[in-house]
């Protein structure tokens, strides 16, 4: 991933509390004039803005949130602090805002983050991410942990472990056991759009190029990945490196996995 914004987090820490506007935002490492290079294996077409990993931002300001946040606040304590990493435009942060909690955003595009209202935002790619503070809840959501680097990847569950409080926990969604086989397939959702999973390529070292098509009555979007297919037994160990455990999983599919510290229960 490329460093973004990783200078301007560190040197805004202390400010970070005091930082909150009219709106309830604190906006962190917003970094003006550098600019954002494409992720090896990861492109997007369609209007608006293309961020490193293939996404269009109007096209995730457009997006539902369907039952993540429903899964979510069943799974942590009432009012709990959120940490919520690659937020994008607020997706699923803005359901959570409305179910009480506070939550603090961190996405590495600054045009994402625009999108974001009534959280604390940060500018960061996730990997580099360091506040010197914990959180009650760490959420690593949109398959995020199925990166087709896995050094990033190791980043990523780093940041999770050095974030989450000690009687805190991790919540982290996986791709279904089908995502990569069956293809293509599709789904139409109630707001109206059909979402398409066209093909998966292998491209060598376990990891594949997904290519994703999102259609709207108005318009088209399509995503390439890459991405990296793990069994349950993977996934545990890759969590085990970061000195994280599964507590339970919340979902019947295995989807939803809450974690903990090592011997935090």
């Amino acid at each position: 991933m490329p460093g973004i914004c990783t200078k301007a987090v560190l040197a805004s820490l202390d400010r970070v509390n005091h930082a909150w506007g009219g709106n309830g935002r604190a906006e962190v490492g917003r970094c003006p004039g550098m600019e954002l290079r494409m992720r090896e294996g990861h492109h997007g077409t369609g209007p608006g803005t293309i961020t490193p990993d293939g996404c269009a931002v109007e096209l995730y300001a457009r997006l539902t949130a369907g039952t993540e946040p429903d899964i979510i606040a069943a799974a942590v304590p009432v009012g709990a602090h959120i940490l919520e990493l690659g937020c994008g435009a607020g997706r699923v942060t803005r359901p959570l805002l409305e179910r009480g909690f506070t939550v603090t955003a961190v996405d590495e595009s600054p045009e994402m983050l625009r999108r974001v209202r009534g959280a604390r935002t940060i500018c960061s790619p996730i990997e580099d991410l360091d506040l010197g503070e914990t959180f009650d809840v760490v959420m690593l959501a949109s398959f995020l942990v199925h990166t087709g680097d896995a050094e990033v990847r190791r980043g990523l569950l780093r940041t999770c472990a050095r974030h989450v409080a000690q009687d805190g926990c991790v919540l982290i969604q996986r791709e279904g056991a089908d995502y990569h086989v069956n293809l293509p397939r599709e789904r139409v959702d109630p707001a109206g759009y059909t979402v398409r999973v066209l093909s998966a390529e292998p491209v060598g070292d376990g990891v594949n190029a997904v290519h994703t098509e999102y259609v709207f009555p108005d318009v088209t979007w399509t995503q390439t990945f890459r991405s990296r297919p793990m069994t349950t037994e993977q996934f545990e160990e890759a969590l085990a490196e970061a000195d994280l455990k599964v507590d339970r999983y919340l979902t019947k599919d295995r989807m939803w996995a809450r974690a903990a510290r090592e011997g935090a229960h």
